[in-house]
């Protein structure tokens, strides 16, 4: 069977599925201005053996990196059912899941038991306040206990992903950076990604650059090579560090030539490109009876659509009028 290449001669081979575009967080960078969205209703969303079906044709098109997200996925019911039955999809390499982590303490031993070793857990502050005001919720304590608790349950890695805002966090991106010394997370500092083109969204931009100068002051970086399952961060070892350092720079240096990504929405379309809303419905076929072949001529169409590079840097740029909790980040 054919793989998934597109026409640019990039092979993607890394799914990215959003389960639910349900929160129990409303942080600033991922739901719109003023609230003004509609969550999904129960039958718009793809049932999980829907998932695992599309899942499954993927991995025979060479698939073999998956990450599942959100919105939150612990939200959902019926998850770690759901991730046990997909580890055990032959020819899978590599399952993560990216979380907010405020469910995270309590459901560790569950996610253990379905399989998952990987985490991305979402921290854009180390203060209780400012976390309050970023995602809407005082939830920082259960996002730390869990944090703690999956270190010492074994998880590795664990990447602590922190969208850097000027304006917002940018007073302790060294302390966030500092978390790495003695644990052995990889940190990970996000260019904050205007979705619009405001005067608003502007001003919180703050591109690698600066990010590394201010890291650079507690610590020398030197590069690490990335591995087939890194994704697009530049890793970093820092002198005297347990763990590592790592830039995701959409914006200032960005990775669209190499991007190998796919992603299944929780409404349940094939998304090319997180920053284009150009996608393909996967699940009305699905729904009115598609057999396989039919599911992997949607995988195809759906790559047709990728584009070389995004426009957020374009005078004619494209605003996203998606959501991204329902787009899975």
């Amino acid at each position: 069977m054919s793989k998934l290449t597109d026409r640019y001669n990039r092979n993607l081979n890394y799914l990215r599925v959003s389960i639910t575009d349900r929160c129990n967080l409303k942080c600033m960078y991922c739901l719109p201005p003023g609230g003004d969205f509609r969550w999904l209703a129960h039958s718009e969303i793809l049932r999980y053996e829907e998932i695992l079906r599309i899942i499954r044709i993927g991995v025979g098109l060479g698939i073999s990196k998956v990450r599942i997200t959100g919105g939150e996925p612990l939200v959902r019911k019926g998850v770690y059912a759901f991730l046990e039955k997909l580890g055990q999809i032959p020819g899978i390499k590599d399952i993560s899941l990216t979380t907010n982590g405020v469910l995270l303490e309590k459901n560790l031993e569950r996610l253990k038991t379905a399989g998952i070793r990987r985490l991305n857990i979402s921290l854009d502050t180390l203060d209780r306040e400012k976390y309050k005001r970023i995602t809407g919720h005082d939830a920082f304590k259960e996002v730390w206990a869990g944090i703690e608790k999956a270190l010492k349950l074994g998880f590795h890695p664990i990447k602590i992903n922190t969208v850097a805002m000027n304006g917002v966090n940018d007073d302790e991106l060294t302390e966030l950076a500092l978390l790495a010394k003695s644990r052995p997370f990889h940190m990970r500092f996000i260019e904050y990604m205007p979705f619009t083109a405001t005067e608003e969204e502007k001003r919180k931009r703050l591109l690698a650059p600066e990010i590394m100068e201010k890291i650079r002051r507690i610590a020398k970086l030197y590069p690490l090579k990335n591995t087939s399952f890194d994704g697009p961060a530049e890793r970093f070892r820092a002198e005297g560090f347990a763990g590592e350092i790592g830039f995701i720079r959409p914006l200032s240096h960005h990775f669209c030539h190499k991007c190998n990504r796919l992603r299944l929405t929780a409404s349940g379309c094939l998304r090319p490109c997180l920053l284009s809303d150009r996608q393909t419905d996967i699940k009305s076929p699905l729904r009115k009876g598609a057999s396989d072949d039919e599911i992997v001529e949607i995988f195809f169409k759906a790559i047709r659509y990728k584009p070389m590079a995004h426009t957020l840097n374009s005078e004619n740029r494209e605003n996203i009028e998606s959501v991204m909790s329902s787009i899975g980040g």
